[in-house]
């Protein structure tokens, strides 16, 4: 879009907000629009009324479809929520529809487009706290509606917007193909894949809820069947790729590593447990989205120990990933220090809140705004990691999470810190931490993240119990000019763990010049420091010459 073209002013959002809330019949708020879309789904894709989410997608760019463009920084994007729709009715999207970067279609600069509408089908879920909600049931590909398996999208089409055309007719789109289950990989002699049903997360939500493991297997490993390997788990968003990016080909400079003769012998593990709110759980146990870090510890790692010969001890047990992987691994050293023998957290999601992408939770009353004494400043969300100019505004963030999905169901970045960190609003679903029409936060809420999951908060704490366990656990690298601002969060963090009266060296912090995707070393060199951190902190006639380089 062109510099400018996307308007947030604060009255239009009030009222397309009030309005979207209403699905369906919000089109008839208003008298119709030069601009409108009509869409609807065949018998073909359901003969029983579906609820759910339909989009209306538009793009210049014909060499993708429009539905594989949008993102943050993507086309634009129309959403309206429907309920028990039936196959043929018609939902009708015109000035009422909420839409980002721009916000309603009257706006939109005249010129040609490419038009596509998306389905996106939600799963009815009879909690086990008693609530009744309606969300995406992920099909295993990450909480992506533009690509999840049983949802629905027309073909796209040419369209041309003239504002002087009078007397324009309803543009007609038929949501009739449907996206194809999601083929796992295969296992090869290097890397194995597996799913279980969670007993604890199949109570929880009402109906079977999967979680899975993809593993990487050391050189060696069928020749050496009495040698056991220290693991580590690599973790980030959704995912069945091969950890660490190893290929089979051998064509890579992990790959490489990992196949020559002087190189250390570990079982590499991604875990993937998505939920109906996102593509990852965050690991942890949360109110809106269940026990999953039980489900983690006790019902899939035991099965990982069981079917590979790992060393189950918390020594071997070591911990990386980057961003929500960043936050996932150093939480879990955290939560679990008995459990494991250290991480290696790359560019964490806020370990402290009062820097959550910009905002700060506890002192701020508004997430679009900080407030000077005689002047208020747009809260900045993202910036260039380079030059670190504005990238988007939190609050074209907030707009952009509430168009892919209402009641927190967008599957996006602040959404899913309300669905883990947050608690569950008397509807049942996700409480948020602000008002995404206002901006105002909720005080009791922003109390609710600290006491359960500010990192920093929790290890202050309890500190001379958590001190003597993390000893050399925990270390930390990140950008100086972090995309997300994440770098603030990780500098609270290293003053409460490296300052001057701690009495605990808990490990290490290091930063360089770059942004989200700082990296001081490859996986190759990070997997060497792994080793010798294991070997330094193995308990006396521990075994490692087995698995050594």
């Amino acid at each position: 879009m062109r510099p400018g073209s996307a308007r947030d002013t604060f009255g239009t959002l009030v009222l397309l907000i009030a309005l979207v809330s209403q699905g369906v019949s919000a089109a008839e708020a208003r008298p119709a629009r030069r601009l409108r879309f009509e869409v609807a789904f065949p018998e073909a894709v359901s003969s029983e009324p579906l609820t759910g989410r339909m989009f209306v997608i538009l793009a210049r760019d014909g060499g993708r479809e429009p539905r594989f463009q949008v993102g943050r920084y993507g086309v634009q994007l129309f959403g309206l929520d429907f309920e028990n729709l039936p196959p043929g009715r018609k939902v009708v999207f015109d000035d009422n529809a909420l839409g980002y970067p721009i916000a309603r279609m009257a706006e939109l600069p005249p010129g040609d487009y490419i038009a596509q509408a998306v389905l996106n089908k939600y799963t009815r879920f009879d909690r086990s706290d008693g609530h009744t909600v309606w969300l995406h049931m992920d099909q295993w590909e990450g909480q992506r509606w533009t690509r999840s398996p049983g949802n629905a999208f027309s073909t796209p089409i040419k369209i041309t917007i003239d504002p002087q055309a009078k007397g324009t007719k309803p543009i007609a789109l038929t949501t009739s193909e449907v996206i194809p289950p999601i083929a796992l990989p295969k296992d090869t002699a290097w890397v194995k894949r597996f799913r279980i049903e969670s007993r604890l997360l199949s109570e929880f939500w009402g109906r079977p809820i999967w979680i899975g493991a993809t593993v990487l297997l050391p050189k060696g490993y069928d020749e050496h069947p009495d040698v056991h390997y220290p693991t580590v788990y690599q973790h980030g968003h959704f995912s069945t790729r091969n950890p660490f990016g190893f290929s089979e080909r051998l064509d890579n400079e992990f790959s490489g590593a990992w196949n020559s003769a002087r190189f250390p012998r570990f079982i590499a593990v991604t875990i993937q447990h998505p939920t109906p709110y996102f593509d990852d759980s965050y690991a942890v146990n949360s109110a809106n989205n269940g026990p999953y870090g039980d489900a983690i510890h006790r019902e899939l790692i035991p099965e990982i120990e069981r079917r590979f010969r790992c060393i189950p001890e918390p020594y071997a047990r070591v911990l990386t990933g980057g961003s929500t992987g960043g936050w996932e691994s150093f939480a879990l050293q955290v939560f679990h220090p008995d459990f494991y023998g250290g991480t290696w957290s790359f560019a964490p999601d806020p370990l402290d809140f009062r820097n959550v992408e910009g905002i700060n939770i506890y002192d701020y009353t508004n997430a679009f705004e900080k407030e000077y004494d005689w002047y208020r400043v747009p809260i900045i969300n993202t910036r260039e990691s380079g030059t670190g100019e504005i990238r988007l505004t939190s609050r074209q963030r907030i707009t952009m999470e509430l168009v892919n999905g209402t009641k927190g169901r967008s599957g996006e970045q602040l959404d899913v810190w309300s669905s883990v960190f947050g608690p569950v609003g008397e509807d049942g679903y996700t409480k948020p931490l602000f008002d995404k029409v206002t901006g105002a936060i909720d005080r009791e809420v922003a109390a609710y993240w600290k006491a359960n999951y500010d990192l920093r908060h929790i290890m202050e704490s309890r500190w001379a119990e958590l001190g003597p366990k993390l000893v050399d656990k925990l270390h930390v690298i990140c950008g100086e000019m972090d995309d997300f601002f994440l770098n603030i969060g990780v500098r609270y963090m290293e003053e409460f763990l490296m300052g001057p009266k701690n009495p605990y060296r808990t490990g290490t912090f290091t930063y360089g010049v770059g942004g989200h995707g700082f990296r001081p070393m490859s996986s190759a060199e990070l997997l060497r420091t792994m080793a010798r951190h294991i070997v330094a902190h193995a308990p006396e006639g521990a075994k490692t010459e087995a698995w050594r380089d």
